[in-house]
């Protein structure tokens, strides 16, 4: 190696250092004997928070993760600790390696894999809408899809159903991506604004100061029940896209994922994934029980 080749060998390994620091999960781990579990506080019936710690269907896969780490050599006494984070910042604190797993489940997309790594899929979503029971009629025939597609009137029959609506999404997300892609494929005059949580999103449809809220179903569901206030809310039957989604952790550590895949496999072949599932969403569908075998691994 000559002297320009050396000269460059110090800013090459400061520049490798941050992703071997963030990789080595499990010798970070085994060393603090403690497993960092991130979560969001507001995302029923996946995390929310619950005195020092954290409850919800996402947390309790992060628990079987824990178990599984346990039955490796040095974690026997591993313990855990749950994070609350900002929606708007959860997946960089996951990037930079500021928890090990992120315990809210997330959609895995291309441009997330760059800098992410994510686990089998956990659950499937569907984005749906929540509204109020009182809302126009014509837009609640546009959102359930009951106005006909075809023809030359279907633009104008949408308008008509949308125009001033003013939608809302939770920023940063899959869905608000879908929605202004939607919208922008309809031509369609109406409002999309962001909110920084979906409890933010309920909110605003409850007090009247937006039409409708877009987000996962299921968390719209819980979010509604939870809240006597929200008694005069409705989400619709209707799932406007269906989306698996996974634990994410920082990328570029295979050994953490394995693990992580493994602890998840093991609980979805047995018999605990069902009460686990029906505690939070209900007996699983036929579909349901087919896609615990399809995402799992032997």
């Amino acid at each position: 190696m000559n002297a320009a080749h050396l000269r460059w060998l110090p800013l090459l390994l400061a520049a490798l250092l941050p992703s071997l620091a963030i990789a080595q999960t499990l010798d970070r781990v085994r060393a603090s004997g403690t497993l960092t579990l991130g979560y969001l506080p507001d995302q029923p019936p996946f995390s929310v928070s619950e005195g020092d710690g954290a409850s919800g269907y996402g947390v309790d896969l992060c628990q079987k993760v824990a178990d599984q780490l346990r039955t490796q050599p040095g974690l026997a006494q591993l313990r855990t600790r749950f994070v609350p984070l900002a929606p708007e910042k959860a997946l960089d604190v996951v990037r930079e390696g500021g928890v090990d797993l992120l315990c809210s489940p997330v959609v895995e997309t291309l441009k997330r894999r760059e800098t992410l790594a994510f686990s089998l899929p956990v659950y499937t979503a569907g984005v749906g809408v929540v509204l109020r029971q009182d809302a126009s009629p014509h837009l609640v025939r546009v959102l359930k899809g009951e106005e006909s597609p075809s023809g030359p009137t279907w633009r104008a029959t949408v308008n008509r159903g949308l125009t001033a609506a003013h939608f809302v999404v939770q920023g940063g997300t899959v869905v608000e991506s879908w929605a202004r892609e939607r919208l922008r494929l309809l031509k369609v005059l109406v409002t999309l604004d962001t909110v920084p949580s979906a409890l933010d999103g309920v909110q605003k449809v409850a007090k009247g100061e937006a039409d409708a809220f877009f987000a996962d179903q299921m968390m719209l569901r819980s979010l509604v029940q939870r809240d006597a206030s929200n008694a005069g809310l409705m989400v619709l039957d209707r799932r406007f896209e269906f989306e698996p989604v996974s634990l994410a952790m920082a990328r570029g550590d295979e050994d953490f994922r394995l693990q992580v895949d493994t602890a998840l496999s093991r609980f979805y072949r047995s018999g605990d994934m069902v009460p686990l599932y029906t505690r939070y969403f209900g007996p699983p569908g036929e579909l349901d029980q087919t896609l615990f075998k399809v995402y799992s691994r032997r």
